[in-house]
């Protein structure tokens, strides 16, 4: 009779050869407990803006349907890598710093697949030690170039403002799975709160006197500072949380990152305790703890759209200098963009035009939208 081979420890995920996959079991003699095959290992880089992170988790699923016996590592920067905690399709987060750079140089992949047009993440996708690149990497001259067929549409579009701003269509998720040659699913955004996050949401909204069936607004009022005219004014945000407070039955929260402070402070003084001013200093998962209470996100174009998009908000995004025909709100809110303004979108930072594209944001519009969403959601719980 033929004896079934033990699977090689070696090859299986859990199996770190510094100490027992589970207590008083040595898988070196008597083989694995609960074998999971290393498979197919792939190395994702994203070293640029925390919202294309988020974006790229959505392809999590179609590389895991491509490849269902794999491993992925993602390298990050610091301030992205709390962003992946707890997602199930990712078996290790790196910084980028000098400690994980020496573990990445000292192994090797199947797959390196390079989101970022840059020379540092390009320079890491040739210098990895991968036998199939996708996305982009850098010349011998130091230009950034395509690594695949795939990534050819994605490179074009860095190049030819015509094609971006004014013929296509497809979102970033769309072009994304193109260069990574993964077949397009539109998966939402995968991301996860802990047990102690979701006990930390329970406990703010206790603190700040949010009760269930509350109507809540939230306002992400800022952006990142590399482009600044990314947002409202001040004096627009006031005008719409003062319509919003006439109505005497909307909450408002004020929500941001560090960069934000002050701005939030400026508008918050204008209301006194009648918005909650939400901390900006705690970190990125606790800004997601919360952005995770409103029904209801507004915003521009930042990381906190996308984290809204991965919370699963409604959302109300207005756009102006950026390319609203990438973003993909998977039917869950609505766009306010300068369809017919010559110059937008187009990516400046620095704006010729007085920034006519942020004057034009209907704010009538985002008040009656804002309306029509519970409305809509009253009526549904009627109905159940």
């Amino acid at each position: 009779m033929t004896m079934s081979k033990k699977p090689d420890y070696q090859t299986c995920k859990n199996f770190s050869g510094y100490k027992p996959c589970f207590p008083d079991h040595d898988c070196t003699t008597d083989g694995c407990k609960d074998y999971k095959p290393i498979g197919t290992k792939i190395l994702i880089i994203n070293l640029d803006a925390m919202g294309d992170v988020l974006m790229t988790t959505s392809q999590l699923p179609a590389i895991k349907k491509k490849f269902p016996e794999s491993t992925i590592y993602w390298i990050t920067l610091k301030n992205a890598v709390g962003l992946l905690e707890n997602n199930r399709y990712i078996d290790r987060v790196l910084p980028y710093d000098a400690e994980s750079m020496s573990i990445i140089n000292s192994l090797s992949f199947d797959f390196v697949m390079n989101v970022d047009k840059s020379l540092r993440s390009g320079a890491l996708a040739m210098q990895v030690n991968s036998t199939n690149r996708l996305g982009f990497g850098i010349n011998d001259i130091g230009k950034i170039i395509p690594l695949n067929k795939g990534a050819e549409y994605n490179y074009r579009l860095g190049l030819d403002d015509n094609l971006k701003f004014k013929i296509n269509k497809k979102t970033g998720q769309e072009y994304l799975a193109e260069t990574f040659e993964l077949d397009y699913i539109r998966n939402v955004y995968t991301f996860n709160f802990s047990e102690e996050e979701l006990e930390f949401i329970t406990e703010y909204r206790i603190q700040t006197g949010i009760l269930p069936g509350d109507e809540i607004i939230g306002f992400n009022t800022g952006c990142s500072l590399l482009f600044p005219n990314k947002k409202m004014t001040i004096e627009q945000h006031v005008s719409l949380i003062d319509k919003f407070l006439s109505y005497n039955r909307f909450k408002i929260m004020l929500l941001g990152g560090p960069e934000d402070k002050e701005r939030n402070d400026i508008i918050a003084e204008e209301f006194k305790s009648k918005v909650i001013n939400t901390p900006t200093s705690f970190g990125v998962r606790k800004g997601a703890c919360f952005e995770s209470i409103p029904q209801i996100i507004i915003t521009g174009d930042s990381f906190g759209l996308h984290m809204a998009i991965a919370l699963k908000k409604y959302v109300i995004a207005w756009f102006g200098l950026s390319c609203w025909t990438e973003i993909d709100l998977y039917d869950n809110g609505v766009k306010l963009f300068p369809d017919n303004l010559f110059c937008a979108p187009c990516w400046k930072i620095v704006c010729p035009y007085n920034l006519e594209c942020i004057q034009m944001i209907d704010l009538e519009k985002i008040v009656n939208e804002t309306l029509s969403y519970f409305e809509r959601t009253i009526s549904d719980k009627k109905k159940n």
